[in-house]
């Protein structure tokens, strides 16, 4: 949800203008499909690292750079507008599972994602001659704001909302800093989450004056048209329509 008033200019609100833009696919089932294992995730920069990184495709921009630009390649044969960078957990929040969450490594993590879509972005449009833009992936982590992990303890949380909200504050100024157009706050399950992101990408425009145009994508759990904090569609935008 692109904020017009703001971003009327930007090359992204004009091109939508002229036509429907294409987002591109899912980047962990590409990246499954690709049948990578744990050692193509180390790579020699994280050969010796104590803690199994299985699952944590977001590496993949450090450590097999090749394998995230086939998938942006890809996406982009077959008419993808809009890139996204492979940074659904690259948050000190979620890389704290994986002993990996110091902020200047999680820095590096978003910048090469950044840069390693942006040359994608650019190679193709200087071939064809049509702009394709890039979006900061920014995913919901493996903490929900709204919900307790224990069943017995309805008031406790794993972290506070300042706490997430300053995890996805590093990561969107090092997304901006890496050349990205717009942020996609994604696969959103708990509305609280959603608003720690805004919050941080609001907090970057404030202190930087770069006012990066926002996307927002919610899940939708199961048949009831709820997400997982309980929202119905209607109740979620009207929770984020601010942004």
């Amino acid at each position: 949800m692109t904020r017009t008033a703001t971003h009327a200019d930007h090359p992204l609100t004009l091109a939508a203008r002229e036509r429907i833009l294409v987002l591109d696919g899912a980047a962990g089932t590409f990246i499954q499909g690709l049948g990578l294992g744990e050692d193509d995730l180390r790579g020699e920069l994280l050969r010796d690292h104590p803690t199994s990184l299985a699952g944590n495709n977001d590496l993949l921009a450090l450590t097999c750079p090749d394998a995230v630009r086939a998938m942006h390649d890809a996406y982009l044969d077959v008419g993808a507008d809009i890139i996204s960078t492979n940074t659904f957990s690259a948050t000190t929040t979620a890389q704290r599972e994986y002993g990996l969450d110091d902020p200047a490594f999680v820095r590096d993590l978003n910048l090469a994602a950044a840069h390693g879509a942006r040359r994608a972005a650019d190679a193709r449009a200087a071939a064809d001659g049509r702009q394709r833009f890039v979006a900061g992936a920014v995913g919901p982590t493996n903490v929900t704001l709204s919900l307790s992990p224990r069943v017995d303890d309805p008031g406790f949380r794993l972290m506070t909302f300042r706490q997430v909200a300053e995890g996805y504050r590093q990561q969107i100024a090092a997304l901006v800093e890496g050349g990205v157009d717009l942020i996609l706050i994604e696969t959103i399950f708990d509305t609280l989450n959603a608003k720690a992101a805004i919050w941080a990408a609001r907090r970057h425009a404030a202190d930087t004056g770069v006012d990066t145009p926002l996307m927002i994508s919610g899940t939708i759990t199961d048949r009831s048209g709820r997400t997982l904090s309980g929202q119905t569609v209607g109740a979620f935008w009207e929770s984020i329509r601010h942004a």
